[in-house]
């Protein structure tokens, strides 16, 4: 699709059927004469959501509203209201394997549009493939069409690469050497030299090794389209932030110990169009006590949402989070509190953001802001805060009213959403750095020891089942179809029910 068509473009021809081609019988083209219907449900998703604030809008709502532009527009007209269906089918067939683009999903806040996963599995069942990865790193799958997407640090830390496998097969199509590094340095027990999650978007991946450097690819051949190295600050213990987008830019949080900074590239060449240096950090440097620079450093992946029609990207930083304008990197907001290496990242539902922090440096705490504010909004926009069973490293999920946490101790939590009450509070047990993910009207939590618990969402808490596989589970999960897929520390593993296994 052309490059200059916007959203509103897009929808206009939905609403003027007459001008959408009909899908050739060759159905392995079908990807791309969907893509304008499907970028006009998505077009009208992110306005919906926008305006609503609530990231839980379900598909079913996208369609309707689909279907009634159409319908309004067709003035009676039998051709149009055929037209008008027909959009709607084609939208139910892409979004039946909507792609899982970056860290958490299509929407950046785990949830995915799929059904008929699997309630149980282990090594031997309802595994379809199960392939080695090269080396060590904690990025999870991203995944577009028949490729899934990660990275990988060989030759402990001194090779930083980009692999592509192949969905339907499990085959390696692409193992690409992106940066040298002479010295790798050292690196904290639960982190890699590849933790950042890539980002996929149309046919290029977008791959992020914190100081490594950032690079670009055709997610087709392979080949590098572009480098990014020079976003100059020290982080000792490797990164961890994943790379978002906003339009044509790729926004990176820099959290290091010597310069903290927020960054957007332009998407097709890799050239810095803002950057703003962190404020608030006066403090910290003046009193850095035993921690000195790391004091400052955070590892926390950006969020971006919409509100009141501005572009904010809600980024998490050691002693506050700030949110900025993605178009043009001025501060709109921000929240103090205190403490450092802030990992988890945000959610937003309601007209709510929803923030793991600190108190102080030992204590975690969670806030409940709203984010129409400027300026600090400390006293003025905070609408609760929760003490106990705060993740560090896990970020939170809300499914409808419930906000649902996962400690990294095991310990979780579920609460309303708007008031902070809690519901439930239950030991799943094991040691977790995976963020959870809801799909197929299930939550799934994944341990650090390779258990894969399953719980239903609600007020009540009810255990579906629990899933063992060798190996550790430090990346978030990501499920596309009727497909999951689970990254351990040596292997990649494709899960679906066995009935699915032979077709």
């Amino acid at each position: 699709m052309n490059r200059s068509v916007s959203g509103k473009d897009i929808l206009q021809r939905v609403e003027q059927p007459w001008k959408i081609v009909f899908a050739p019988r060759d159905l392995s083209k079908r990807e791309q004469v969907h893509e304008p219907l499907f970028s006009a449900a998505k077009w009208i998703f992110r306005r919906r959501w926008q305006q609503s604030g609530d990231s839980n809008v379900p598909p079913n709502r996208i369609k309707c509203h689909l279907l009634r532009v159409c319908l309004a527009n067709s003035n009676g007209d039998f051709r149009m209201r055929l037209h008008a269906l027909l959009a709607v089918l084609f939208f139910n067939l892409t979004s039946a394997r909507a792609d899982w683009p970056q860290f958490r999903g299509p929407e950046g806040q785990g949830h995915a549009v799929v059904q008929d996963l699997p309630d149980e599995w282990n090594e031997t069942k309802n595994v379809t493939w199960k392939v080695p990865v090269p080396g060590r790193g904690h990025s999870s799958p991203v995944i577009r069409g028949d490729q899934v997407w990660l990275t990988t640090a060989v030759e402990e830390g001194r090779s930083l690469r980009a692999v592509c496998i192949e969905c339907s097969t499990g085959r390696m199509v692409h193992d690409v050497e992106l940066f040298r590094v002479e010295e790798p340095g050292r690196i904290h027990a639960k982190n890699s030299y590849a933790t950042p999650t890539s980002l996929i978007d149309g046919d290029r991946v977008y791959v992020h090794f914190g100081v490594g450097g950032t690079a670009c690819l055709s997610t087709g051949s392979g080949e590098l389209v572009w480098k990014q190295t020079g976003l100059a600050y020290t982080q000792p213990y490797a990164g961890a932030s994943s790379p978002v987008l906003y339009e044509d830019v790729i926004i990176l949080n820099c959290d290091g110990t010597d310069e903290q900074f927020v960054v957007a590239l332009n998407k097709w060449n890799g050239q810095i169009v803002w950057k703003t240096p962190r404020a608030h950090l006066e403090e910290q440097k003046k009193n850095p006590g035993e921690r000195g620079g790391f004091a400052l450093m955070a590892y926390a992946t950006p969020l971006v949402i919409s509100v009141n029609g501005v572009p904010q990207v809600v980024s998490p930083a050691a002693d506050h989070v700030a949110a900025y304008d993605a178009r043009t990197g001025e501060e709109i907001w921000w929240l103090g509190y205190k403490g450092f290496s802030e990992v988890a990242r945000p959610v937003y539902s309601k007209g709510i953001l929803l923030i793991a922090g600190f108190e102080n440096v030992s204590e975690r705490v969670l806030y409940a802001v709203r984010p129409d504010g400027r300026g600090d909004i400390r006293q003025t926009h905070l609408l609760w805060r929760l003490e106990e069973g705060i993740p560090h490293v896990p970020s939170p999920l809300v499914v409808a009213d419930e906000l649902y946490l996962i400690a990294d101790d095991g310990i979780a939590t579920c609460l309303d959403v708007v008031s902070g009450e809690e519901h439930w509070k239950e030991r799943i047990g094991g040691k977790f750095s995976a963020s959870p993910i809801y799909a197929d009207g299930k939550i799934y939590l994944c341990s650090e020891a390779g258990k894969t618990t399953l719980i239903t969402p609600g007020k009540e808490f009810q255990r579906v089942s629990q899933n063992q596989l060798d190996g550790s589970l430090m990346a978030s999960p990501a499920a596309v179809g009727r497909t999951l897929y689970l990254r351990s520390d040596t292997h990649l593993y494709r899960i679906e029910k066995t009935a699915l296994n032979s077709l």
